[in-house]
C-alpha cells in the first residue's frame, strides 16, 4: 500500500515538471494582401528543458496556422497554411541566449527574455485576400510546439520516453469571417 502511494506520488510529481505552451489569444486582422495573424501564448518548458537548454542544447519550435471551411459533402476544404520555424539556443561564450528565425537571429540575457518574445507573434501575414470569401464561415486555428525531431538524437529518446521532456502544446481553434467589403 505504502509503495503504491509513493509510485502515484512520483507520477504526480513527474507530470508536473513536464512543460506546456497554451495560447491565450489569436486574432486575424485585415492587412494589405489579405489578413495576417497576431497570437500570443504562455510558454513553460519545465525545469529539465531550461537546464537542457541553458547547457547548449538547442530547442525547435514550430508556430503552425491553417485555415479550413466546412464543406457538407466532403472533407473540410483547406484554404491557408503557415508555418514557421524557430530556434532557441545558449551561446555560453557570450553567455547569451538566441533566438533564430531564419537567417535572423537576435540575443537576449536571460532566457525568460527569449521565451517572452516567443511567446508573441504580430502581424504575420498568412491568408491572401482572393483565398476568402467575404461573409464565408472559416475555421482558424493555431499552434506552438517543441520540435522533438530536432533534437540531437541521445535526447530524442529521452524525449520518447521521459515525461520532463515533453511539453504539452495546445490547439487554439476559433470562427473567422471575413468582412463583406463595400
Amino acid at each position: 500500500m505504502l509503495f503504491a502511494l509513493l509510485a502515484a506520488g512520483l507520477l504526480t510529481t513527474g507530470a508536473a515538471l513536464a512543460g506546456s505552451i497554451e495560447p491565450k489569444s489569436a486574432v486575424l486582422l485585415p492587412d494589405e494582401r489579405g489578413h495576417a495573424l497576431s497570437v500570443e501564448f504562455a510558454i513553460d518548458l519545465g525545469p529539465r528543458l531550461e537546464e537542457a537548454v541553458g547547457r547548449g542544447v538547442p530547442l525547435n519550435f514550430r508556430l503552425e496556422f491553417t485555415l479550413s471551411r466546412k464543406r457538407w459533402y466532403w472533407i473540410d476544404e483547406h484554404i491557408a497554411g503557415h508555418v514557421i520555424e524557430y530556434r532557441l539556443g545558449y551561446q555560453a561564450l557570450t553567455r547569451q541566449y538566441r533566438l533564430s528565425l531564419g537567417g535572423l537571429h537576435r540575443n537576449f540575457d536571460s532566457l525568460a527574455e527569449a521565451l517572452q518574445v516567443l511567446e508573441h507573434t504580430a502581424r504575420l501575414h498568412v491568408v491572401d485576400r482572393p483565398a476568402l470569401i467575404p461573409g464565408e464561415n472559416y475555421t482558424a486555428a493555431v499552434r506552438l510546439s517543441l520540435d522533438h525531431s530536432q533534437l540531437p538524437k541521445p535526447l530524442q529518446i529521452d524525449a520518447l520516453a521521459d515525461r520532463d521532456w515533453r511539453v504539452e502544446a495546445k490547439i487554439l481553434r476559433w470562427g473567422f469571417v471575413p468582412a463583406v467589403e463595400k
